[in-house]
């Protein structure tokens, strides 16, 4: 799979509100961020108790991919965030950093 496929992958099963199958194609001590900032997820486990967390007080939450791209061990996806149907959704990029075939980081701009 490619690393695009990969995020691509990642960003169907936040959909599906899966944060077991999100997490597995993450490395062991990967990490959430803002970009170039703190870390708002630290490792495997605390991405999936961070995700169980928004999952449950966002139950309608979802993000489509506007576009994606990628380069060597990166991939860059711009996303359109929905937390419910009556707030207003908003744009990210997310910045993935690969490790092997693995997502290492997770970088957000927003």
């Amino acid at each position: 799979m490619s690393r695009l496929a990969t995020a691509e992958a990642m960003i169907a099963h936040y959909n599906a509100q899966d944060a077991d199958a999100y997490v597995a194609l993450m490395t062991d001590d990967a990490a959430e961020a803002g970009y170039r900032g703190a870390v708002v997820r630290d490792g495997k486990e605390g991405v999936r108790a961070g995700l169980k967390a928004m999952f449950a007080e966002f139950p309608e939450n979802r993000a489509d991919i506007l576009s994606g791209y990628q380069l060597g061990d990166y991939v860059v996806l711009h996303e359109q965030v929905f937390r419910s149907s009556t707030a207003e959704p908003f744009e990210v990029m997310s910045i993935y950093s690969f490790e092997g075939d693995k997502v290492s980081r997770v970088e957000f701009v927003r």
